[in-house]
């Protein structure tokens, strides 16, 4: 017998690939986009903050600019090589925190991790009020209403980063490459003039530079270094967020890592020599960025493009905390150290409760500084260096107990760099403490004890559930399902019909208030239960304050003393609302007797969502 057999007209489509989400990872280029604004920006101040110090020395304390730029790149350097080091070794993310618990030991970790928790959180607030400030500069009219510019730009990364973290890296591309481009422009424009083209940025504003001071101690070297180093911040960031970028992610991060560095390094130094050549001096009004562009491109359309371009990209340099930092709050979640909420991991990649936890946080420092980029800066930094230290500390152990080909120069470069960023953060820690860094020496051990509280309390509650433990086999037993109505319903047959395929045996009750109008309604309910007949018997529990809650806890509490050993239900049944509006009319009486029923009983409950067709 022959089967005839007739061919599809068409073979069927192949199924797509699974969405694994490596579309919303990051490339080396847009790692670099949104993990590196912070570094980037900091041209914008590092360089400054180190004229600001050897001013005082006169003009000869001036001419040490270019030999502490150098020291301060060689760190860079160093830090490049360490953090490219702590990516091919931690691939999971985390920096400093995944060193140092592997290494250093838990607490150790837990202080790097709390370091870096404040440091992304100033850096927020900083990058925010810098910007803006920038802004105001070039628009007076705009200064009394900065701190809502201010919360306006937060605002915006935040909804940009809710969107995931590629979209945010392809917003900041453009301004990246604006503002890199017009720096790199400006020092090779610059490297080729024998004198300035314009001052006028400067005229018109005091000098801060010392008329008589001529001696330059090692004192002020190291404390010119240690504010220069603020330009280093941000170096950090793309080590802890590894697991962001595409496959192979530790090879994509460390090509990103090593640009960031190339880059930073040329910019700092090509500024450096520019200051040097041009002989500038720190004036009242006017950044040092702004007299090297007046000085190199002259007053006209290409000083304002890099103005704006500063402006802009400090902003947005607020962006490096929120790829950083979730993911740091993630791995303190998986180690119990933070609520499990900071785990969890929205569409898109987007850790949105951590994006959020940090808004919240950046927002109340903006509210407490008015908006003033002055108030926030002295605390600025400290938890960076803190970070940096215990990092190449952690990996010089990493080495030695690895002993690959090469350890030892290795080891040797990454101690050198744990000593120079050890000593920076104690002398910045203390020129600053007075100015508002005894707040960070206060709030560091602070959070480091909040993350041992929580490991405790998950601890405890690991105990109670016999985590790690074989429990003992499951058994059945009599249960009970108490089900509290208001009135006759088609939630209430909801319900009934609910409860009776949870428990053996099904309660309905009724909470009888002391007014009469009350009492009326509930009898009148007894009446049309009884008519309606659904063979489950409706018991009228008398409160005599009104109250919802308690009745009902009273209630399930005299059931467990009539009959010992059974498992008692509290089934509380809810509409689901059809629109996110709808739940302002509800009258959350279900969260009134869940919460009396939680606290006062030890009964199971059961919140019914019934959604209305």
């Amino acid at each position: 017998m022959t089967v005839l057999t007739s061919e599809p007209d068409s073979a069927p489509a192949p199924e797509e690939p699974p969405d694994t989400g490596e579309r919303h990872r990051l490339t080396a280029v847009t790692g670099l986009a949104a993990l590196s604004l912070d570094a980037m920006a900091s041209v914008a101040y590092g360089p400054e903050a180190i004229v600001l110090v050897l001013a005082a020395a006169g003009a000869h304390g001036l001419g040490f600019t270019l030999p502490v730029t150098l020291a301060i790149a060689a760190l860079l350097a160093v830090l490049v090589a360490s953090y490219r080091q702590v990516i091919a070794a931690f691939p999971d993310g985390g920096g400093a925190y995944a060193v140092a618990k592997k290494h250093l030991g838990r607490r150790t970790g837990l202080v790097a991790a709390a370091s870096l928790v404040l440091d992304y959180v100033l850096n927020v607030a900083v990058a925010v009020t810098a910007g803006v400030a920038a802004l105001t500069s070039a628009f007076p009219a705009l200064h009394e209403d900065r701190l809502w510019l201010c919360l306006a730009v937060l605002v915006l990364i935040t909804a940009v980063n809710l969107r995931g973290i590629v979209d945010s890296a392809r917003l900041f591309i453009v301004p990246t490459v604006v503002f890199v481009g017009s720096v790199l422009t400006l020092i090779a424009v610059g490297l080729f003039r024998s004198a300035p083209v314009s001052t006028a940025a400067s005229d018109g504003h005091a000098s801060v530079l010392a008329d008589d001071a001529t001696t330059v101690g090692a004192l002020l070297l190291l404390k010119a270094f240690a504010s220069g180093c603020s330009a280093l911040t941000g170096v950090e960031a793309i080590a802890n967020a590894v697991p962001v970028f595409r496959t192979p992610r530790a090879r994509r991060a460390q090509h990103a890592e090593v640009a960031l560095g190339a880059v930073l390094g040329v910019m700092l130094i090509g500024l450096s020599v520019l200051i040097s050549r041009f002989h500038l001096q720190p004036v009242e009004g006017v950044t040092v960025l702004a007299q090297l562009t007046d000085a190199a491109l002259g007053h006209n359309a290409a000083f304002y493009v890099v103005q704006f371009a500063t402006t802009i990209l400090l902003a947005l340099s607020a962006n490096t905390s929120f790829g950083g930092l979730p993911v740091l709050l993630k791995l303190l979640a998986r180690d119990n150290h933070l609520p499990h909420v900071f785990a969890l991991q929205a569409d898109r990649q987007v850790h949105r409760h951590g994006v959020l936890a940090l808004a919240a946080v950046s927002a109340a420092l903006l509210l407490f500084s008015g908006g003033d980029t002055n108030t926030l800066v002295p605390l600025f930094a400290i938890g960076v260096f803190v970070s940096f230290t215990i990092a190449q500390a952690g990996m010089v152990v990493h080495l030695r107990g690895e002993r690959g080909r090469g350890w030892r120069g290795r080891a040797l470069l990454n101690g050198v760099g744990a000593l120079l960023t050890g000593v920076s953060a104690v002398v910045v820690t203390a020129t600053k403490f007075q100015d508002g860094a005894w707040l960070i020496v206060i709030t560091l051990p602070l959070l480091v004890v909040a993350f041992e509280t929580v490991r405790r309390a998950y601890g405890r509650i690991g105990e109670r559930l016999g985590i790690g433990e074989v429990p003992e086999p499951p058994h059945r037993a009599r249960s009970v399902v108490v089900v509290p109505v208001s009135d006759l319903t088609r939630l209430t047959c909801e319900a009934l019909s609910a409860a009776a395929c949870l428990g053996d045996e099904v309660r309905a009750v009724n909470v009888v208030h002391p007014d009469t109008e009350h009492r009326a309604r509930s009898y009148e309910l007894q009446r049309a239960w009884a008519r309606w007949d659904p063979g489950v018997a409706l018991a009228l529990v008398p409160s005599e304050r009104r109250s919802l809650g308690h009745p009902v806890a009273a209630y399930v509490r005299e059931t467990r003393r009539a009959a010992p050993g059974t498992r008692i239900t509290v089934l509380i049944p809810e509409t689901e609302p059809e629109r996110w509006w709808h739940r302002l009319l509800q009258n959350r009486r279900g969260a009134v007797v869940a919460r009396a029923v939680r606290r006062e009983t030890d009964a199971l409950i059961c919140r019914l969502r019934f959604r209305l067709p």
